[in-house]
């Protein structure tokens, strides 16, 4: 194998997990992208960050796409002598979009295009596992690797997906605030009643045929006793906002850990609070690519 010269440029999809009951399984993947371009160089480390996160994240070698990327040219025992990269941002960090698993994704995607002949050793389920053994679970890295909506859970300790079709129509409610993933999932109760298992599970089963042919369903289908109203405390705004656009009839759910708003529907921007941003978004069918 050897290194590519000249640049390449990888975009990959925000994602939204959870989607309501399909907690730490259901992914989907955005159409909100952001954009990496990264060249060998001669030797040191360059990078550049424009949008999201610009002045907040690390430039050196801490930065998430990099560590994703010396990931991955350790797995394919290449690397080059040195590294330029840029980032063009859009997908809000700390938000509950996926921002994280974009990165990682992005990065071994960067460094699978920078080592010509990589797809013979490490091919993209090797690719999907390293992702979702850096991210820690594999429900944003799923739908950001393969585009559309994604069931992905781990088996032993391999990460297993299936990935489904759909299109339906999304809008999503950004707040200025952040919340961390971690200050979310600590509130979240050790234990859970066996009804609301059982009604997610259900949900979670009436989801799949909602978002695949049956999207009538959504309003039902999204429904979740796990672990939104555990979160509403971290993101009171947020849940106060599912709570009206569901009372209205539109299926509605914390993105991910949140505190993204997102809903099935159009439509419906002059429901944002003061202060947020509205995206209304289609689904990614294709996941990280290379342009």
């Amino acid at each position: 194998m050897s290194i590519r010269r000249g640049p390449v440029t990888i975009r990959v999809p925000a994602s939204s997990a959870n989607l309501g009951p399909g907690f730490d399984a259901f992914g989907l993947a955005l159409s909100l992208h952001d954009e990496l371009t990264v060249e060998a160089i001669d030797e040191g480390l360059e990078i550049e960050v424009v949008g999201e996160g610009a002045g907040d994240v690390p430039l050196n070698a801490e930065h998430l796409v990099v560590r994703a990327m010396e990931a991955a040219f350790e797995l394919l025992a290449e690397r080059p002598a040195g590294l330029r990269l840029s980032c063009l941002n859009r997908i809000p960090h700390a938000r509950g979009l996926g921002s994280s698993s974009a990165a990682i994704v992005g990065g071994i995607a960067a460094a699978r295009a920078l080592v010509e002949g990589s797809d013979e050793r490490f091919d993209d389920l090797a690719a999907y596992q390293l992702a979702a053994d850096l991210e820690g679970h594999p429900d944003n890295v799923a739908a950001a690797q393969l585009g559309g909506f994604t069931i992905a859970w781990i088996e032993g300790a391999a990460a297993a997906v299936e990935r489904l079709d759909t299109d339906v129509p999304i809008t999503v409610f950004v707040p200025p605030e952040p919340v961390s993933t971690e200050r979310a999932r600590g509130l979240l109760p050790e234990t859970v009643l066996h009804a609301d298992a059982a009604a997610n599970a259900g949900r979670a089963a009436l989801l799949v045929a909602a978002l695949t042919g049956a999207p009538h369903r959504l309003i039902s289908a999204t429904e979740d006793r796990l672990h939104q109203a555990y979160r509403a405390e971290a993101m009171p705004a947020s849940y106060q906002l599912v709570r009206s656009l569901r009372v209205d009839g539109v299926p509605t759910v914390i993105s991910g850990a949140g505190p993204t708003v997102l809903a099935f529907a159009r439509g419906i921007t002059d429901a944002a609070p003061a202060g947020w941003t509205v995206h209304e978004l289609d689904v990614d069918p294709e996941g990280v690519r290379v342009l």
